[in-house]
């Protein structure tokens, strides 16, 4: 594969020669992403859609880069099969320009696949019917020629995956679940006794004893008024329920806050807040997490952050950061952003307003730190809440004890928080944040600063 297809300029000149009335020769990489609504102008996309057609113009470039580690490329064209087998385009069923992006990148690959590799058990047979359908279809009108075509032969199928059909896989978890209650409601009968030594059910002497006790309990209430029965017809008297405890509130203290170790694997323009950027984060999140999405074979966040015009942009790309992780998730300009990036400013002078006008240094873990690995202060160890609430304002009492030290370490220094100055807290030194592996994260140049 060659390198030119990483290149924008190439992708620009491919969709220039298919797309001559839309893509004029002024159009430069920067446009690339806002291409979408041009080429297909009967569709309307929404600000995350926006953003992820810019992640896969990215990864459409990775995908098409000779990777020296086979396995890592290998999981990419996994990721990428997986995302394709419940969707038609890369956005679910709405083409964009990314569609073309990865067929221009990744056809010369498949063209050259063995049929196992298409459609073998572990083929990607997902990327194969992608690849088939962009190349096809009049919604791409790409006219390509029939010798320039991946060729698919629809005969030579090495394996085919039964589909899972909607309807019985409904009925199976029904019925799993009517049988589970049913098993639970289920009275278990003795073990190793036949039908007629079943003491459950009593033979015909015990029933004609009973038949007589109930007759002679009959005649003896109507000679002294009293009915036997009536105790068994009395209902219990309800006790009353015990009422839940509450949970124990956690002491106020920095370990409430999720921090962690993240890795941006992307980051871009916000489309509608010049102020802003969007990041893809890699922050240890399994699968399923809320808030979360796959990119690259990794679950990751959406973050927006308020730092364009104050770290370069090339300085946020495939770093390692500081994130706050148990924020309640918020909308900024249509996208909503799951986490914060920690970044250390300079303290504020009395009487002095703050502008947000810089500097502004990212917080930096150590080198050999993983995405996901919990960041504490010391001396504050504990366990962080599921996700804080707004109302109890953890974050906005807590954050102006973070600081950065003359040693430029990320700090916790209890002169910023009145609440935690008594007590056993009185005089506590502050607190280096350091990473569960033991490594203290730190900042460029900024002492005495703020961090936020």
């Amino acid at each position: 594969m060659s390198n030119s297809l990483t290149s924008p300029t190439a992708l620009l000149d491919f969709l220039k020669s298919k797309y001559p009335s839309t893509v004029s020769s002024s159009t430069s990489e920067a446009d690339l992403p806002s291409l979408s609504h041009h080429l297909f102008p009967s569709s309307s996309y929404t600000d995350n859609e926006k953003v992820e057609t810019s992640q896969w113009l990215t990864t459409s470039s990775r995908l098409a880069t000779p990777d020296e580690d086979e396995a890592k490329h290998a999981e990419r064209l996994g990721s990428l099969n997986i995302h394709l087998s419940t969707r038609t385009t890369l956005l679910g069923s709405k083409p964009s320009v990314a569609d073309v992006a990865l067929y221009y990148r990744l056809a010369p690959a498949v063209k050259s696949w063995s049929a196992e590799e298409r459609t073998g058990e572990h083929g990607y047979h997902h990327i194969v019917r992608f690849i088939d359908f962009v190349q096809s279809a009049p919604l791409f009108s790409l006219s390509v020629k029939e010798e320039d075509k991946v060729p698919i032969d629809l005969n030579d199928i090495k394996f085919v995956h039964k589909p899972l059909d909607a309807k019985e896989e409904k009925e199976r978890k029904k019925k799993e679940k009517a049988a589970a209650a049913a098993g639970d409601s289920k009275i278990s009968l003795p073990v190793g006794k036949g039908k007629g030594q079943d003491d459950s059910k009593p033979g015909k002497t015990e029933k004609a004893r009973e038949a007589a006790q109930n007759t002679e309990g009959k005649v003896q209430g109507a000679v002294t008024g009293d009915n036997p029965q009536q105790s068994k017809k009395e209902k219990k008297e309800k006790q009353p329920k015990p009422q839940k405890q509450p949970p124990k509130e956690a002491p106020l203290s920095p370990c409430l806050i999720d921090l962690r170790v993240g890795h941006i694997l992307k980051a871009i323009n916000h489309p509608n807040a010049d102020s802003l950027y969007v990041s893809t984060i890699a922050c240890g999140d399994p699968p399923g997490t809320d808030n979360t999405s796959e990119y690259e074979g990794q679950i990751v966040r959406t973050v927006c952050s308020g730092l364009n015009g104050l770290v370069p942009l090339e300085e946020m790309q495939g770093r390692k950061i500081i994130a706050v992780c148990n924020l309640k998730p918020v909308t900024m300009r249509g996208i909503k952003s799951a986490a914060m990036v920690l970044a250390a400013s300079p303290r504020l002078k009395e009487g002095e307003g703050d502008y947000h006008k810089g500097p502004v240094e990212l917080v930096s873990p150590p080198e050999n730190a993983k995405a996901g690995e919990r960041v504490i202060f010391e001396g504050w160890a504990g366990e962080p809440d599921g996700v804080l609430n707004p109302k109890k304002k953890v974050w906005e009492t807590l954050q102006p004890g973070f600081t950065t030290t003359q040693g430029l370490e990320v700090g916790f220094d209890i002169s910023g928080v009145p609440q935690l100055q008594e007590g056993e807290n009185a005089g506590k030194p502050t607190g280096k944040l350091v990473t569960s592996s033991g490594g203290t994260c730190t900042v460029k140049s900024l002492t005495n600063g703020v961090v936020r």
